[in-house]
């Protein structure tokens, strides 16, 4: 039989999926190791291969596609622990990443610092050159100057370079010269060109693409190069593919080319496998995604069955982080998971996070050193885990550690260790309601008119709680939740972007120059395609889109166009009707008598890969008798309740459990809260229902 292996390499654990021929997932968990990555990633699928009764070395030898996606890139980012990179830009504009978009989150409070720029001012250089919006060259390229300033960066041991000329995205020549000094003098120091990266209008942007992408090249090739030789070392003979930030998978060869798509290359799959379940179990393919890790909780959305694309994604928080400046996946990020650290602010108040306990030394109740309180420290104490029985009993948690880690909340505070616990868990579940709403209603969208698929491994501590606060009628947990983006990674196709700057407007539409833009993107994604291996005579498809706005604002919607060309006024006119439809919907304003001015143009390549998941079998419901096993759980009042708890072998399709209850999987645990209801696919996945009658 031959398996898919998918890895998920997070803050706190690693995550594997092994697929196979028939469909059937099998999950795989260790603590993540952050030195060479292949210590945690080995156990993960040692795990997996156990329960298949297989070595590891019989499925790795039986694998054929090993698709790899982690977080090191974006912790890099946050953390700026990337390589010590020099940033050239045109003289005069030394500034860019410095000024950022010029937004400040309390436009009021002057005592606060202006956020350092990504690459240190001390490190930002200039060059002699200036090409105008037009193309044309007002001041050649000075390459004695940038010979000198090359000798100079050769002196310092810069280990990467970025260069972001004005308008090069327009006439490249100048970043061109550039780059072949920098490989002529420079051999062997990458090096990142904007107007390859991110041809698009908006300086910063470019800016911080082209600085993010040179920083992570040292790191991210040498990361890749040793998971490539780990894994070759260990047996597995088949071809690799990586995740990345638009929603699919790339070559190893393409991602160390361009390693700022590995940002957000683990949350990108949340989505994925969020519309896949969905509409697996019959849920429709609006969707919102809640995947709640170790560290970090993600927030992703489906509509019609299409992934939401954004080029605002900022790394570290809007205006103080860092914008990505790529298109890529909308997910919204906030420190929120079972290892985020509680704590009192200076006022007296209980907070959670953004701080997380992580892998090392981890949550107080993991027993491996640590001593501050976390969310999962506080689902201990309520009586939501048993201690035997974490990570299926591969891993035992010492409750004892955890109520002494509380104890230091709630001594302060005067309240008892349980009600300590209770609020910390309340609080993380509003902050996980807000990173909801923002993702949803500040964009027009309702959720209660979406299905919420939940995921990470601790996503069932309190996802039934965060869908009464959303009013969502129906959740879905999947069997696989605990990997829920390594599951994703298993029905991603490959999926790349090219874009071309071309501003127009309906009042003066340029056809030829919009279709000249077309082409170009046309040419570069037929041209990506015919290099991608073992994809020859599959299925794909480019769909075109156009960031657009009404005349004088100041941002985008990404509005679907029909057609690769404009060859009539009806062409136009499908695009204008989109562009008014799509601001209603997020703006709830529809300005039918301002034209619409584009600035870019993009096009997205889709090759299918990946063998979609079939429709769930219906079962018939039935309620379920209560187990042999129970324990005292709290869930806000002063007294316990006992519980009963649903072990693995409780468990059948079509059951429907009511609350209070715990169900116990090897790697994730739910709670049912009180008057609501779980009940169990056809496929083996949970429907989640807050109130008692949806069941």
């Amino acid at each position: 039989m031959s398996f898919t292996i998918s890895v998920d390499t997070g803050g706190t654990f690693t995550d594997v999926i092994v697929r196979d021929a028939s469909g059937k997932q099998t999950i795989g968990k260790a603590l993540t190791t952050h030195g060479r990555v292949f210590g945690g990633l080995s156990e993960s699928i040692k795990a997996a291969a156990a329960d298949l009764g297989l070595g590891l070395d019989q499925l790795l030898a039986d694998t054929t596609l090993f698709i790899y996606g982690t977080t090191r890139a974006t912790n890099a980012i946050v953390t700026r622990n990337v390589a010590k990179t020099a940033f050239l830009t045109t003289e005069g504009f030394p500034d860019i990443l410095v000024l950022k978009e010029g937004g400040k989150l309390d436009g009021y409070d002057f005592t606060k610092s202006y956020p350092a720029p990504y690459i240190p001012r001390r490190r930002t250089f200039e060059v002699p050159e200036r090409i105008d919006a037009e193309g044309k060259v007002v001041r050649g390229l000075d390459q004695d100057a940038v010979r000198a300033l090359l000798r100079q960066l050769a002196h310092r041991n810069f280990e990467a370079i970025g260069v972001c000329l004005l308008w090069s995205f327009i006439n490249p020549e100048h970043e061109l010269a550039v780059g072949a000094l920098i490989e002529e003098m420079l051999p062997g120091v990458p090096y990142s060109l904007s107007h390859q990266l991110a041809p698009i209008i908006r300086e910063y942007r470019r800016a911080s693409a082209t600085a993010i992408d040179a920083s992570l090249k040292p790191l991210m090739q040498k990361h890749l190069f040793e998971f490539e030789q780990d894994i070759r070392a260990a047996g597995y003979k088949g071809q690799i593919l990586v995740s990345t930030s638009f929603g699919g998978v790339m070559d190893l060869a393409s991602v160390m080319q361009s390693p700022i798509n590995m940002a957000k290359s683990g949350p990108s799959m949340a989505p994925v496998a969020g519309i896949t379940y969905s509409v697996a179990e019959g849920l429709g393919d609006n969707m919102i995604v809640a995947d709640t890790g170790g560290t970090t909780f993600d927030v992703g959305l489906s509509r019609n069955g299409q992934l939401v694309y954004s080029r605002d994604t900022w790394l570290g928080g809007m205006w103080e982080g860092d914008l990505l400046g790529i298109s890529s996946v909308d997910i919204r990020s906030i420190g929120a998971g079972g290892g985020s650290i509680a704590w009192i602010d200076d006022g007296g108040m209980l907070r959670v996070g953004p701080q997380s306990a992580g892998s090392e030394p981890g949550p107080a109740c993991y027993g491996r050193g640590g001593l501050k309180p976390t969310t999962s420290d506080a689902a201990c104490v309520l009586g939501y885990f048993d201690p035997d029985y974490f990570l299926g009993g591969r891993m035992k948690l010492d409750v004892a550690a955890a109520r002494e880690a509380i104890a230091t909340i709630a001594e302060p505070l005067g309240l008892s260790i349980e009600a300590a616990a209770w609020g910390i868990m309340r609080i993380a579940t509003d902050h996980m309601v807000k990173a909801i709403h923002e993702i949803t209603v500040q964009q027009g969208i309702d959720p209660r008119e979406s299905t919420v698929v939940a995921g990470g491994g601790a996503a069932g501590m309190n996802i039934m709680a965060i869908a009464v606060e959303l009013g969502s009628d129906a959740v879905v947990l999947p069997k696989v939740a605990s990997a829920l983006s390594a599951s994703g990674m298993q029905f991603a196709d490959i999926v790349t972007e090219s874009t071309a700057p071309h501003f127009t407007s309906t009042l003066r539409f340029d056809s030829e120059g919009v279709n000249a833009a077309l082409a170009k993107i046309e040419a570069e994604l037929d041209r990506f395609r015919s290099q991608i291996e073992n994809a020859q005579g599959a299925p794909w498809r480019i769909e075109y889109f156009a960031e657009a706005r009404y005349l004088a604002q100041v941002w985008e919607l990404d509005t679907p166009i029909p057609c690769g060309r404009f060859t009539s006024q009806a062409d136009i006119d499908v695009l204008t009707a989109s562009f008014h439809d799509l601001h209603e919907r997020v703006f709830a304003v529809r300005d039918e008598n301002s034209p619409v001015e584009i600035i870019n143009w993009k096009g997205r390549l889709t090759v299918e890969l990946s063998k979609k998941m079939e429709r769930s079998p219906n079962a018939d419901s039935f309620r379920a008798q209560a187990p042999d096993h129970s324990r005292t759980c709290f869930f806000g009042g002063d007294a316990g309740v006992d519980t009963p708890i649903f072990k693995p072998a409780d468990l059948r399709t079509g059951m429907v459990i009511s609350g209070p209850a715990i169900v116990e999987e090897p790697t994730t645990t739910l709670v049912v809260y009180p008057g609501m209801t779980a009940e169990i696919s056809g496929a083996g996945n949970y429907i989640l229902h807050t109130r008692p009658e949806q069941a």
